[in-house]
């Protein structure tokens, strides 16, 4: 793949009440599109110059200074390839991206799936997005979960997402539907962190990362209830961990969940249950603040026909025919 460049020429003079300061601090706040550490390497690489030459990003700036940055921003030529895979897309500005991720979909190329993935269609629809990190993925969702994914289309963007993320400002909840019937809701407050011998999967344990989950009961099921799942955190499988720490693992996880249906499925039950395909999770919607204007932005996508089909046979007052 050949590289992506785009040429950036910007210039500033130093204020009067900007005298003093770290030339990469001054510019760090007044080029917010860009991060620190890659201003300091464009400073000492000389792709910024304070007065026509280079010097150091600890260099304190006077009153009057002309700073001029010249740089290309470039993907890397190992970037995934782009590929025309369909995307459902929620909304779209020029500052981000909220796509409906289809279940069975790898959200970024990794080992056994180099390509096909998510990022690989984002190529596609926007080739700009090879500059940014991970094709301007702000988080992520597994392969077989759906629903509610934002990507961030320029640097400053990625930048601000990225740090509201980290900071829990931007609101996620999900549809999960999990074996047994917990009484009410509650919150998980359990630490998360690799398997001593599984390297693949999670489990709470004392030494793992905070992780904090809060669910509501939505619907009672046979066997089976829906929940409401926000997060304070974003740990790796955290819903799918927490819920079977509760001992109420989610439907088809075929990672944390049982290999057995519960007794007292009807036989069209259980045969809804053995055909499900993946973990009964489903990112519903998502809240943000907009990190251009500021503006609220929610996101909501519809629960897929495969969950909807789970949800309905499961249902105790419109199950099919026992018979």
């Amino acid at each position: 793949m050949l590289a992506v460049a785009e040429t950036v020429n910007q210039r500033m003079t130093v204020g009067a009440e900007q005298a003093g300061q770290r030339l990469d601090q001054l510019l760090a706040q007044s080029w917010p599109d860009f991060s620190r550490s890659r201003l300091a390497a464009w400073i000492r690489s000389g792709e910024i110059r304070l007065n026509g030459r280079t010097v150091k990003p600890r260099h304190a700036v006077q009153a009057g200074d002309e700073v001029h940055l010249c740089a290309e921003l470039l993907a890397r030529s190992d970037s995934p390839e782009p590929e025309a895979i369909a995307l459902d897309i929620i909304h779209e500005d020029p500052a981000l991206i909220i796509v409906n991720k289809p279940p069975g979909l790898v959200v970024h190329p990794g080992s056994g799936n180099p390509d096909g993935t998510l990022v690989n269609a984002l190529l596609h629809h926007d080739p700009s997005l090879a500059n940014l990190p991970r094709a301007g993925l702000v988080h992520r969702l597994d392969k077989d979960t759906s629903g509610c994914l934002v990507i961030a289309r320029t640097p400053g963007s990625h930048r601000r997402l990225v740090a509201a993320m980290k900071k829990r400002e931007i609101h996620r909840r999900y549809l999960a539907v999990i074996w047994g019937e917990p009484i009410a809701g509650g919150r998980v407050d359990a630490p998360i962190g690799r398997h001593p011998v599984d390297r693949r999967r999670q489990v709470v344990r004392p030494d793992g990362r905070p992780a904090v989950t809060h669910y509501r009961v939505e619907r009672r099921l046979s066997g089976a209830t829906v929940l409401e799942v926000t997060l304070e955190t974003g740990r790796t499988h955290q819903i799918r961990v927490h819920m079977a720490h509760l001992r109420h693992p989610i439907v088809g996880d075929p990672v944390y969940g049982r290999s057995a249906a519960p007794s007292g499925l009807t036989p069209a039950q259980r045969e809804a249950w053995l055909a499900f395909p993946r973990q009964a999770l489903h990112a519903l919607r998502l809240e943000l603040a907009h990190p251009d204007s500021g503006r609220t932005v929610v996101a909501t996508a519809p629960v897929p026909d495969d969950l909807a089909a789970l949800i309905s046979a499961l249902d105790p007052d419109h199950a099919p025919d026992s018979s």
